[in-house]
């Protein structure tokens, strides 16, 4: 069959039967053209000019190098570079075994390749097609077999090259492959575009800790995604479409910044190493860090309060007024406990804390941040680091796995625009206080005296454990109504009187002021009994009103009160009869004051509330 359709070929032939007037192999016919450089190259590349100069036999479909030249320049010269690869799967696909001539070819013939595949064959009007080619020239004979010239490079085994491809084909990109795959952005990327893609190398990725990447590969919709799209911008953005100062939209919605120094191109915090590697779909450079997305919040107070896992964090950083602190400028690393860790913590001293923010809450918050960007990369085990609060909590780094004092850091290196947040699963110890009634007498500022007669008498240890305890806490004021040289006699022995008057405060359980009722009767510790009454919501225990009520404990409860709660037992030390039915008493009290008798069968106290002397009169049966 004849198909000579222009001159040139023409020419090519007759140059080719001359050729072929010696003895030459498929491999030499193409050697000896003046048309098929291109492919000689790549045979040559793909170590297949020795099959193709073996006995065979053959049919080679042979591309011109007109056919090669609309294939992109850089996609040759990958397949090139890679020749027993994608490039010796293409020529494969154009070389048939055995002999196939122009008569033994028909119209739908299906035609099983070298490579696997198969291709077709069509004619029409005596126009042979084999694929997407036309024969141009047909039937060169060789001593192993037959060469048919064809116009264009068979598909579809010709590979795509979308950014994508690039990605997956690199040897430097298997982590940011894996994570574009696991985020279901193949497709995308895969797609029309156009697409600029500022790859990070795995060395580049290596940086982030193993456990932060395990995080976000798995749950690859959420914030893998959006550091992915950070890296992809639309339309084709090549090297010299970049200038200094100049700020690229991200598919992310954020902006990164373009710096050109000396001829240094920066994307953000990463330097391009290999730029315009062009792709179907747009183009490809490469750089040596992860972008860092511009997250809808940026400081590490908003990273908190944007997290689905530091509600408790967040509300207690607020109590305590440090919202406004962590979003200054700082710079500040923050050990942001989560939810589950706050859970640990009994929900009565939580509220206790919450109840009073500035206080103790604050100090246990601050003891979670350190001034200045401690990323993980800075830590090293016993490093020990200094907060906000003024202790030190210590670095243990153990197989990889961090922790900050007794915390475990579950996700690391959280980039904030003032500083950096690290996940940890539990509250900073040992700044996280014990509750105990006696605890809350210890840390009050006002209850000095009855913490050091609680001391002296031995008593700390009692209302540190479990109890249940009602303590009715007088204040120093209290205290200070009752003579210094009582006072100072009491302490001298302590295990006496000073008990008998501190168990006299004592209740056993939990009595909540909602508990008490106007004329009950309250059996102490001590053994007696105190009234209580309550009038226009005043309560009083005894000779002593309540000014704060319901302090709660992890082993009871406090209420302060205002004075020194009298006891109803005295010493009588001496008696006399003076006249009929009338009994002469003279006695002390059990702080020691003396008694004077004035009326029959009565004793009368001299009872001190708030500077003055006022009288109880208890009768004696």
């Amino acid at each position: 069959m004849k198909l000579f359709n222009n001159n040139f070929f023409l020419a090519s032939l007759l140059c080719l039967f001359s050729l072929n007037a010696f003895s030459q192999s498929i491999f030499g016919i193409i050697e000896n053209s003046e048309v098929h450089t291109t492919l000689e190259a790549a045979v040559v590349a793909a170590g297949l000019d020795g099959t193709l100069s073996s006995d065979g036999p053959f049919t080679v479909f042979a591309p011109t190098d007109d056919a090669f030249s609309v294939i992109p320049e850089n996609v040759l010269e990958t397949l090139l570079a890679d020749p027993t690869g994608d490039l010796t799967q293409i020529l494969l696909n154009h070389v048939v075994s055995g002999t196939a001539m122009s008569t033994d070819l028909s119209d739908g013939m299906m035609i099983e390749t070298l490579q696997g595949g198969e291709v077709m064959v069509s004619i029409t009007d005596g126009m042979v097609m084999i694929g997407n080619a036309t024969v141009i020239v047909a039937d060169i004979s060789a001593d192993n077999g037959v060469v048919h010239v064809i116009d264009a490079v068979l598909q579809p085994e010709m590979p795509t090259n979308t950014v994508f491809d690039i990605i997956a084909n690199s040897e430097v990109h298997t982590t940011l492959e894996a994570a574009v795959v696991a985020a279901g952005l193949d497709g995308t990327l895969a797609s029309d575009g156009p697409f600029t893609v500022f790859a990070p190398t795995d060395d580049a990725f290596s940086v982030i800790p193993e456990n932060v990447l395990e995080t976000l590969l798995a749950d690859p919709t959420g914030d893998l995604t959006q550091i992915l799209l950070n890296h992809v911008v639309s339309g084709t953005a090549m090297s010299t479409d970049l200038s200094d100062g100049m700020m690229i939209e991200t598919l992310q919605g954020g902006e990164v910044m373009v710096s050109i120094t000396d001829g240094m191109v920066m994307i953000g915090n990463a330097t391009v190493i290999v730029a315009d590697i062009s792709a179907d779909n747009g183009v490809v450079h490469v750089i040596d860090a992860v972008l860092q997305p511009e997250m809808p919040t940026n400081t590490v107070f908003d990273i908190i309060a944007n997290s689905e896992v530091h509600a408790t964090l967040e509300t207690a950083i607020v109590a305590a007024g440090l919202d406004g602190t962590l979003a200054s400028e700082g710079p500040f690393t923050v050990f942001a406990p989560t939810d589950d860790a706050f859970s640990l913590v009994p929900a009565n001293i939580l509220e206790t804390l919450l109840a009073d923010p500035t206080g103790l809450l604050t100090q246990i918050l601050l003891n979670h941040v350190v001034s200045g960007t401690a990323l993980s990369t800075d830590l090293s085990d016993g490093m020990m680091i200094e907060t906000l609060q003024g202790s030190e909590v210590m670095v243990s780094i153990t197989d990889g796995v961090v922790k900050i004092d007794n915390a475990t850091v579950i996700v690391a290196d959280i980039i904030a625009d003032n500083g950096v947040v690290h996940v940890i699963d539990a509250i900073l110890q040992p700044e996280m206080p014990t509750n105990t009634v006696f605890d809350i007498i210890a840390n009050s500022e006002v209850h000095t005296t009855l913490e050091a007669a609680i001391v002296a008498a031995g008593l700390d240890e009692t209302l540190a454990s479990e109890g249940p305890f009602t303590v009715f806490a007088p204040t120093d004021d209290a205290f200070s109504l009752i003579p210094a040289d009582v006072i100072d006699a009491l302490l001298a022995d302590p295990t006496g009187d000073l008990t008998q008057i501190l168990l006299n405060h004592v209740v056993s359980g939990t009595t909540l002021s909602t508990d008490l009722s106007d004329g009950m009767m309250i059996t102490t510790l001590q053994g007696g009994e105190v009234m209580v009454s309550i009038a226009d919501g005043v309560v009083m225990i005894g000779n002593a009103t309540v000014i704060i009520a319901d302090i709660t404990a992890d082993n009871g409860v406090v209420h302060v009160i205002d004075a020194v709660i009298e006891t109803t037992t005295s010493n009588i030390i001496e008696s006399s009869a003076l006249i009929s039915n009338d009994i002469y008493m003279y006695s002390v009290d059990i702080t020691g004051r003396e008694i004077n008798y004035n009326t029959t069968n009565t004793i009368v106290f001299d009872i001190y509330k708030s500077g003055k002397t006022v009288k109880r009169f208890v009768t004696i049966q």
